[in-house]
């Protein structure tokens, strides 16, 4: 693996390059059953970093997020993954959440028939601190107004792009450190890729890191400080997002030219 210069990208957060680090993994291997999914993934997130994971399908960036996030599959077997000091290699899902990662996911599994405030209040369930919720609640209103205008509608019959808004803003309502976004522009019309990713740059700004899964690797690179890219379970290639744009590999491969 090359590591190019970590010189902050031009969506990156000033002075990340020299924050303290938020998230480790550290030579992760992991398995869907008989399966090599990752095999020894290393990456860190630096606080106030917006950090891209890119590749082609298949090459186990789905499996990195779910990984951290403490899902039973995909199985980590070696290596270890450390959060804001803690080993959290093993820990299950909700007690990762409790400590400050929460994840916007492939597809974003919303709750259907539940109404958009509903399914936002779903991402705050572990939380006791009753009186930053209704603040949230209007944190994520100010990112996505579409939202406010639509909370008593059931999250089913919004549209792809308003449905992904719902997606993040229940992550945020965990008033996380660190957000896990995969695929968020998956499926979306172009007016609502470039909102996303708006909002995304706004969501680090007001001080949450941020790990993205992006099929949209221009899009990515443009807003992230540093990147990754993966092939067949293992990182082939890591540096800052500038100089990712300009490798020839990964312009050749990742960005149609």
């Amino acid at each position: 693996m090359s590591e190019a210069s970590a010189t902050a990208g031009p969506g990156a957060a000033a002075g990340a390059a020299a924050s303290a680090v938020l998230l480790s993994v550290e030579g992760i291997h992991s398995y869907y059953g008989a399966i090599h999914a990752l095999k020894g993934v290393t990456l860190e997130v630096r606080q106030g970093e917006i950090v891209t994971l890119i590749g082609a399908n298949g090459a186990g960036k789905s499996s990195t997020l779910r990984s951290i996030n403490g899902l039973p599959t995909p199985k980590v077997r070696e290596g270890r993954i450390v959060f804001d000091g803690q080993e959290i290699t093993h820990r299950p899902g909700h007690e990762i959440v409790k400590l400050g990662i929460s994840q916007s996911p492939e597809g974003r599994r919303l709750f259907p028939r539940m109404t958009v405030v509903e399914n936002l209040e779903m991402g705050a369930f572990q939380r006791s601190d009753k009186s930053g919720l209704k603040e949230d609640l209007e944190r994520v209103f100010s990112l996505f107004p579409r939202l406010a205008e639509r909370k008593t509608q059931k999250a089913g019959t919004m549209s792809g792009g308003e449905q992904q808004m719902c997606a993040i803003g229940r992550a945020l309502m965990a008033r996380p450190k660190l957000v896990l976004l995969d695929e968020p522009s998956m499926g979306l019309a172009p007016i609502f890729v470039e909102r996303i990713f708006e909002t995304i740059v706004e969501i680090n700004r007001q001080g949450t890191a941020v790990l993205l899964v992006e099929q949209n690797a221009l899009m990515a690179l443009d807003v992230a400080s540093r990147g990754y890219v993966l092939e067949i379970g293992q990182v082939v290639l890591a540096g800052a997002a500038q100089d990712l744009r300009r490798d020839e590999k990964v312009r050749k491969a990742y960005l149609g030219e």
